[in-house]
């Protein structure tokens, strides 16, 4: 008779307990805290670049005092350098958010589908839109921008040639398409164009009409500048105007 120490061993699996869970790390009560003051203070900086593009709007850029700022916000002057060091800053902050987005958009529009007078239509539209929500931040960009320091200006400037060279790039393609006038001098019209439509930024607060509206004639006045003449009757009166033009030149 075998012993009870030399008995087979039970050949059944032993059963181990499931890991222990635990329970996701929360954030502590200090971070909870931190995060909310983080985005308190993201959203009282565009509150503060908000009133120095109404300041510099309508007071212009020497006009206007970082005491002007605080008094919209009903603020303390000081507050305002932990979000901008100088009055100088602060007006580079309105113009670049001025032309936040115009080149991708415009980029967009030059390169994608359609025809060009469909393109250059398109720009123009594009061009005046942020009016509806950043009118201010565009009036400061168009006539205050020439009051930031160099560095700044050259910042500026690159932009303001990158959407340049959207609308003239569409207005020569629209040349070798025939859709355009041959005899254009593209830079001169792309400088035109961009005069006619950033001027309503001055006036448009003050006048009770649409954007629709305004990019509709905006649209058939240049249009009706540029497009290539239909008959032989408008061929004519074009080089005739051509050779007076260049007689005077």
């Amino acid at each position: 008779m075998k012993s009870r120490s030399a008995a087979a061993p039970d050949a059944s699996p032993v059963r181990r307990s499931p890991p222990r869970r635990e329970p996701p790390l929360r954030k502590s009560g200090a971070d909870e805290p931190a995060e909310r003051r983080k985005r308190a203070t993201h959203r009282r900086a565009a509150e503060i670049i908000e009133a120095a593009a109404k300041v510099f709007a309508e007071r212009g850029y020497h006009g206007a005092t970082t005491q002007d700022i605080a008094d919209v916000l009903k603020i303390r002057q000081a507050s305002l350098y932990y979000y901008f060091p100088s009055k100088e800053v602060a007006l580079e902050l309105v113009c670049m958010r001025g032309v936040e987005g115009f080149f991708e958009t415009e980029k967009a529009i030059a390169d994608g589908p359609g025809t060009a007078t469909e393109r250059l239509s398109g720009l123009i539209r594009a061009h005046i839109s942020p009016l509806l929500d950043r009118g201010n931040f565009m009036k400061v960009f168009l006539t205050q921008r020439q009051f930031l320091p160099a560095h700044s200006r050259r910042k500026v400037r690159k932009v303001s040639r990158e959407i340049e060279a959207n609308f003239e790039t569409v207005l020569k393609q629209g040349q070798r398409s025939g859709e355009f006038r041959d005899d254009l001098d593209t830079r001169l019209v792309t400088l035109s164009i961009l005069s006619v439509v950033n001027g309503c930024a001055a006036w448009y607060p003050r006048e009770r009409v649409s954007l629709e509206r305004i990019g509709g004639e905006f649209i058939s006045l240049i249009l009706r500048g540029i497009d290539a003449p239909r008959t032989g009757a408008e061929k004519w009166a074009r080089r005739s105007f051509s050779r007076r033009r260049n007689q005077t030149i």
